[in-house]
Protein backbone atom coordinates (compact mmCIF):
# COMPACT_ATOMS: atom_id res chain seq x y z
CA UNK A 1 0.00 0.00 0.00
CA UNK A 2 0.86 3.50 -0.89
CA UNK A 3 0.67 6.85 1.11
CA UNK A 4 0.67 9.80 -0.59
CA UNK A 5 1.70 12.98 0.67
CA UNK A 6 0.46 16.19 -0.89
CA UNK A 7 2.97 18.63 -0.29
CA UNK A 8 2.96 21.00 -2.87
CA UNK A 9 1.65 24.01 -1.49
CA UNK A 10 4.05 26.68 -0.06
CA UNK A 11 1.72 28.00 2.73
CA UNK A 12 1.30 31.43 1.59
CA UNK A 13 -0.87 31.96 5.14
CA UNK A 14 1.75 30.87 6.85
CA UNK A 15 4.58 32.36 5.46
CA UNK A 16 7.07 29.50 4.30
CA UNK A 17 7.35 26.19 3.57
CA UNK A 18 5.38 24.60 6.74
CA UNK A 19 6.49 21.16 5.40
CA UNK A 20 9.53 21.03 6.88
CA UNK A 21 9.31 23.35 10.18
CA UNK A 22 9.74 20.99 13.16
CA UNK A 23 7.24 20.41 15.76
CA UNK A 24 9.43 18.76 18.57
CA UNK A 25 12.97 18.77 19.99
CA UNK A 26 14.00 15.81 18.09
CA UNK A 27 13.54 18.03 14.78
CA UNK A 28 10.58 15.93 13.68
CA UNK A 29 7.74 17.30 11.63
CA UNK A 30 4.05 16.64 11.02
CA UNK A 31 4.93 14.54 7.73
CA UNK A 32 7.23 12.48 9.81
CA UNK A 33 4.50 11.59 12.12
CA UNK A 34 2.04 10.63 9.27
CA UNK A 35 4.64 8.41 7.98
CA UNK A 36 5.73 6.92 11.48
CA UNK A 37 1.67 5.78 11.95
CA UNK A 38 1.04 4.77 8.12
CA UNK A 39 4.38 2.49 9.01
CA UNK A 40 2.76 1.28 11.66
CA UNK A 41 -0.64 0.55 9.76
CA UNK A 42 1.11 -1.67 7.22
CA UNK A 43 2.10 0.84 4.25
CA UNK A 44 5.52 0.15 2.55
CA UNK A 45 5.75 2.44 0.35
CA UNK A 46 5.44 6.81 0.33
CA UNK A 47 5.04 8.98 -2.76
CA UNK A 48 5.63 12.48 -1.89
CA UNK A 49 3.72 15.02 -4.30
CA UNK A 50 5.95 17.84 -4.29
CA UNK A 51 7.45 21.23 -6.61
CA UNK A 52 10.56 20.22 -8.68
CA UNK A 53 12.24 23.25 -6.96
CA UNK A 54 11.87 21.75 -3.79
CA UNK A 55 13.14 18.32 -4.59
CA UNK A 56 16.44 18.70 -2.95
CA UNK A 57 15.00 20.41 0.46
CA UNK A 58 12.32 17.43 0.69
CA UNK A 59 15.10 14.91 0.27
CA UNK A 60 17.99 16.14 2.35
CA UNK A 61 15.06 17.23 5.17
CA UNK A 62 12.60 14.34 5.28
CA UNK A 63 13.30 11.79 1.97
CA UNK A 64 16.85 10.33 3.67
CA UNK A 65 15.65 10.19 7.53
CA UNK A 66 13.00 7.68 6.47
CA UNK A 67 14.20 5.77 3.72
CA UNK A 68 15.66 3.43 6.03
CA UNK A 69 12.35 2.86 7.13
CA UNK A 70 9.63 2.58 3.74
CA UNK A 71 10.18 3.33 0.59
CA UNK A 72 10.48 6.59 -0.81
CA UNK A 73 9.39 8.11 -3.96
CA UNK A 74 8.70 11.54 -6.12
CA UNK A 75 6.21 12.71 -8.37
CA UNK A 76 6.49 16.58 -9.06
CA UNK A 77 2.63 18.91 -9.20
CA UNK A 78 3.94 20.61 -12.92
CA UNK A 79 1.82 23.35 -13.87
CA UNK A 80 1.96 22.86 -17.43
CA UNK A 81 1.25 18.70 -16.53
CA UNK A 82 -2.03 19.16 -18.34
CA UNK A 83 -3.82 16.79 -20.45
CA UNK A 84 -3.32 17.04 -24.32
CA UNK A 85 -4.65 19.92 -26.02
CA UNK A 86 -4.80 22.23 -22.80
CA UNK A 87 -2.23 24.86 -22.43
CA UNK A 88 -1.06 26.57 -19.51
CA UNK A 89 -2.31 30.10 -19.25
CA UNK A 90 -0.16 32.80 -19.26
CA UNK A 91 0.23 34.37 -15.85
CA UNK A 92 -0.87 31.00 -13.71
CA UNK A 93 1.34 30.77 -11.19
CA UNK A 94 -0.83 28.77 -8.60
CA UNK A 95 -0.93 25.05 -8.50
CA UNK A 96 -3.83 23.96 -9.96
CA UNK A 97 -5.18 21.91 -6.73
CA UNK A 98 -5.22 18.56 -5.45
CA UNK A 99 -7.20 17.02 -8.06
CA UNK A 100 -4.49 18.06 -10.24
CA UNK A 101 -1.81 17.15 -7.52
CA UNK A 102 -2.93 13.21 -7.48
CA UNK A 103 -3.67 13.40 -11.63
CA UNK A 104 0.17 14.07 -11.59
CA UNK A 105 1.09 11.24 -9.05
CA UNK A 106 -0.62 8.16 -11.39
CA UNK A 107 2.23 7.48 -13.26
CA UNK A 108 4.26 6.85 -9.99
CA UNK A 109 1.41 5.42 -8.27
CA UNK A 110 0.61 2.99 -10.88
CA UNK A 111 -2.11 -0.36 -9.74
CA UNK A 112 -1.12 0.29 -5.80
CA UNK A 113 -4.51 1.03 -3.85
CA UNK A 114 -3.51 4.23 -2.25
CA UNK A 115 -4.15 6.92 0.64
CA UNK A 116 -3.92 10.57 0.62
CA UNK A 117 -3.20 13.01 2.69
CA UNK A 118 -2.31 16.25 3.63
CA UNK A 119 1.30 17.36 4.19
CA UNK A 120 1.19 19.89 7.33
CA UNK A 121 -2.02 18.00 8.77
CA UNK A 122 -1.33 15.96 11.86
CA UNK A 123 -4.18 13.05 11.50
CA UNK A 124 -3.97 10.67 14.21
CA UNK A 125 -2.64 6.66 14.71
CA UNK A 126 -6.33 5.64 14.67
CA UNK A 127 -6.85 7.58 10.69
CA UNK A 128 -4.07 5.17 9.48
CA UNK A 129 -5.47 2.07 11.03
CA UNK A 130 -9.03 2.94 9.01
CA UNK A 131 -7.38 3.42 5.56
CA UNK A 132 -4.65 0.64 6.01
CA UNK A 133 -7.72 -1.79 7.13
CA UNK A 134 -9.89 -0.46 3.98
CA UNK A 135 -7.24 -1.00 1.37
CA UNK A 136 -5.88 -4.11 2.46
CA UNK A 137 -9.17 -5.79 2.42
CA UNK A 138 -11.26 -7.86 -0.34
CA UNK A 139 -13.75 -6.04 -2.78
CA UNK A 140 -10.82 -3.79 -4.13
CA UNK A 141 -11.45 -4.16 -7.72
CA UNK A 142 -14.29 -4.07 -10.06
CA UNK A 143 -16.69 -1.37 -10.87
CA UNK A 144 -18.10 0.09 -9.03
CA UNK A 145 -14.81 1.43 -7.44
CA UNK A 146 -14.96 1.22 -3.63
CA UNK A 147 -12.98 3.99 -2.19
CA UNK A 148 -13.10 5.28 1.39
CA UNK A 149 -12.49 8.45 3.86
CA UNK A 150 -11.97 9.32 7.40
CA UNK A 151 -14.60 11.45 8.56
CA UNK A 152 -13.53 14.09 11.27
CA UNK A 153 -15.94 15.83 13.53
CA UNK A 154 -15.56 19.59 12.29
CA UNK A 155 -15.08 21.18 15.79
CA UNK A 156 -12.14 18.96 16.43
CA UNK A 157 -10.25 20.74 13.25
CA UNK A 158 -10.94 23.93 13.38
CA UNK A 159 -8.25 27.04 14.55
CA UNK A 160 -8.50 29.95 16.77
CA UNK A 161 -6.64 31.89 14.40
CA UNK A 162 -8.37 32.15 11.15
CA UNK A 163 -10.37 30.02 8.75
CA UNK A 164 -9.78 26.98 6.96
CA UNK A 165 -11.30 24.92 4.47
CA UNK A 166 -13.16 21.27 4.81
CA UNK A 167 -15.44 19.76 2.62
CA UNK A 168 -18.82 18.94 4.56
CA UNK A 169 -19.94 15.55 4.32
CA UNK A 170 -23.44 13.96 3.61
CA UNK A 171 -23.33 10.89 5.38
CA UNK A 172 -26.03 7.74 5.68
CA UNK A 173 -25.21 4.01 6.65
CA UNK A 174 -22.10 4.84 6.71
CA UNK A 175 -21.52 6.19 2.85
CA UNK A 176 -20.56 9.31 1.48
CA UNK A 177 -23.91 10.77 0.15
CA UNK A 178 -22.15 14.00 -0.84
CA UNK A 179 -18.64 16.47 0.25
CA UNK A 180 -19.00 20.03 -0.61
CA UNK A 181 -15.86 22.22 -0.28
CA UNK A 182 -16.24 25.35 2.31
CA UNK A 183 -13.71 27.23 1.45
CA UNK A 184 -13.70 29.65 4.75
CA UNK A 185 -14.83 28.10 8.01
CA UNK A 186 -14.39 29.99 11.15
CA UNK A 187 -14.81 29.03 14.84
CA UNK A 188 -17.47 30.93 17.31
CA UNK A 189 -18.30 30.00 20.46
CA UNK A 190 -20.83 27.39 20.10
CA UNK A 191 -20.91 26.68 16.54
CA UNK A 192 -18.76 26.82 13.44
CA UNK A 193 -19.60 29.32 10.13
CA UNK A 194 -18.59 29.02 6.26
CA UNK A 195 -18.89 31.95 3.93
CA UNK A 196 -21.08 31.17 0.85
CA UNK A 197 -20.81 32.45 -2.35
CA UNK A 198 -23.29 35.42 -2.11
CA UNK A 199 -20.77 36.80 1.33
CA UNK A 200 -23.14 35.60 3.98
CA UNK A 201 -22.11 33.47 6.97
CA UNK A 202 -24.30 30.12 7.75
CA UNK A 203 -23.66 28.07 10.85
CA UNK A 204 -22.52 24.42 10.60
CA UNK A 205 -22.46 22.52 14.36
CA UNK A 206 -19.45 20.80 15.22
CA UNK A 207 -20.78 17.75 14.91
CA UNK A 208 -20.88 17.95 11.14
CA UNK A 209 -18.31 15.41 9.61
CA UNK A 210 -15.48 17.00 7.61
CA UNK A 211 -13.29 15.48 4.78
CA UNK A 212 -9.51 16.66 5.71
CA UNK A 213 -8.39 15.11 2.36
CA UNK A 214 -7.78 11.89 3.96
CA UNK A 215 -9.18 9.44 1.26
CA UNK A 216 -8.22 6.14 0.35
CA UNK A 217 -7.98 4.73 -3.93
CA UNK A 218 -8.13 2.02 -5.75
CA UNK A 219 -6.13 2.69 -8.78
CA UNK A 220 -9.64 3.29 -10.47
CA UNK A 221 -9.77 7.10 -9.81
CA UNK A 222 -7.23 7.67 -12.21
CA UNK A 223 -9.09 6.74 -14.83
CA UNK A 224 -11.41 9.97 -14.67
CA UNK A 225 -9.54 12.26 -12.92
CA UNK A 226 -8.08 13.49 -16.82
CA UNK A 227 -12.03 14.24 -17.95
CA UNK A 228 -12.81 15.71 -14.67
CA UNK A 229 -9.94 17.94 -15.32
CA UNK A 230 -10.92 18.76 -18.58
CA UNK A 231 -14.33 19.22 -17.70
CA UNK A 232 -13.20 21.81 -14.19
CA UNK A 233 -11.06 23.46 -17.29
CA UNK A 234 -13.61 24.22 -19.85
CA UNK A 235 -15.58 25.62 -16.68
CA UNK A 236 -13.61 28.14 -15.92
CA UNK A 237 -12.35 28.59 -19.36
CA UNK A 238 -12.86 32.60 -18.95
CA UNK A 239 -10.60 33.02 -16.12
CA UNK A 240 -8.23 30.23 -15.12
CA UNK A 241 -5.63 32.43 -13.36
CA UNK A 242 -6.56 31.40 -9.84
CA UNK A 243 -9.22 28.44 -10.12
CA UNK A 244 -8.44 25.23 -8.45
CA UNK A 245 -10.10 21.48 -9.18
CA UNK A 246 -10.31 20.01 -5.50
CA UNK A 247 -9.84 16.74 -4.95
CA UNK A 248 -13.28 16.04 -2.99
CA UNK A 249 -14.95 17.48 -6.42
CA UNK A 250 -13.64 14.75 -8.78
CA UNK A 251 -14.35 12.48 -6.34
CA UNK A 252 -17.98 13.41 -5.81
CA UNK A 253 -18.08 13.73 -10.21
CA UNK A 254 -17.08 10.04 -10.28
CA UNK A 255 -19.54 9.07 -7.35
CA UNK A 256 -22.29 10.61 -9.41
CA UNK A 257 -21.79 8.82 -12.75
CA UNK A 258 -21.72 5.41 -10.33
CA UNK A 259 -18.38 4.83 -10.90
CA UNK A 260 -17.45 4.22 -7.53
CA UNK A 261 -18.69 4.81 -3.87
CA UNK A 262 -16.92 5.90 -0.49
CA UNK A 263 -17.29 4.00 2.81
CA UNK A 264 -16.63 6.71 5.57
CA UNK A 265 -14.71 5.77 8.83
CA UNK A 266 -15.39 8.18 11.24
CA UNK A 267 -12.82 9.12 13.86
CA UNK A 268 -12.83 11.00 17.19
CA UNK A 269 -9.43 11.57 16.61
CA UNK A 270 -8.41 15.81 16.86
CA UNK A 271 -6.51 17.30 14.28
CA UNK A 272 -3.38 19.43 14.95
CA UNK A 273 -2.46 21.43 11.60
CA UNK A 274 -0.27 24.63 11.55
CA UNK A 275 -2.46 26.61 9.05
CA UNK A 276 -1.09 30.33 10.18
CA UNK A 277 1.93 30.96 12.22
CA UNK A 278 0.11 31.27 15.95
CA UNK A 279 -0.97 27.64 15.46
CA UNK A 280 2.29 26.43 16.45
CA UNK A 281 2.87 26.35 19.58
CA UNK A 282 -0.66 24.57 20.23
CA UNK A 283 0.42 22.25 17.87
CA UNK A 284 4.00 21.56 19.71
CA UNK A 285 2.36 21.18 22.83
CA UNK A 286 -0.17 18.92 21.65
CA UNK A 287 2.43 16.45 20.40
CA UNK A 288 4.93 17.02 23.19
CA UNK A 289 1.74 15.72 25.34
CA UNK A 290 1.39 12.59 22.84
CA UNK A 291 4.75 11.90 22.96
CA UNK A 292 4.51 11.85 27.28
CA UNK A 293 1.51 9.66 27.39
CA UNK A 294 4.15 7.14 24.85
CA UNK A 295 1.99 7.27 21.67
CA UNK A 296 5.12 8.06 20.07
CA UNK A 297 8.86 8.20 21.22
CA UNK A 298 10.44 11.40 21.25
CA UNK A 299 12.36 11.01 18.31
CA UNK A 300 10.52 9.50 15.81
CA UNK A 301 13.44 7.94 13.64
CA UNK A 302 15.91 7.19 16.19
Amino acid sequence: MTLLILAAGLGSRYGGLKQLDPMTDAGNFIIDFSVYDAIRAGFDRVVFLIKRENEQAFRETIGRRIEKKIRVEYAFQDLDNLPAGLTLPAGRVKPWGTGHAVYCAAGTIGNDPFAVINADDFYGADTFRHLAAHLSGNGMVGKPAHHCMVGFRLGNTLTENGTVSRGECEVENGMLLRVTERTKIEKRETTAAYLTEAGDWKELPFSTIVSMNCWGFTPALFDELEAGFRAFWQANAADLSKCEYYLPTAVQEQKDKGLCDVRVYPTSSKWLGVTYPQDKPGVKAAIAELIAAGEYPADLWA
